[in-house]
């Protein structure tokens, strides 16, 4: 079994305001197939991740991880003090 790939897709495409549809359609895939990326029910392939890294004009890091990414609050404002 293949390890999980984590994702931050759902995040950027709600603050690009892009849907599953159109997301789908340029990178070439169904747009169910950009669901189950985001769930976590799928890991796309190196030629997918990176395809969707150039439609958002991202490095693929930003959106794809073999580790969880940590609070996006802590990596712009810092970690908490308390």
């Amino acid at each position: 079994m293949s390890e999980q790939v984590h994702n931050r897709l759902a995040m950027v495409r709600a603050e690009r305001k892009v849907s599953r549809q159109s997301l789908a359609e340029a990178v070439g895939v169904h747009y169910q197939t950009i669901g189950y990326i985001e769930r976590g029910q799928y890991n796309p392939s190196l030629d997918l991740a990176l395809k969707i890294a150039v439609f958002f004009g991202l490095p693929v890091e930003a959106l794809f991880s073999l580790e969880p990414f940590s609070p996006l609050t802590n990596e712009v404002y810092g970690r908490s003090q308390g």
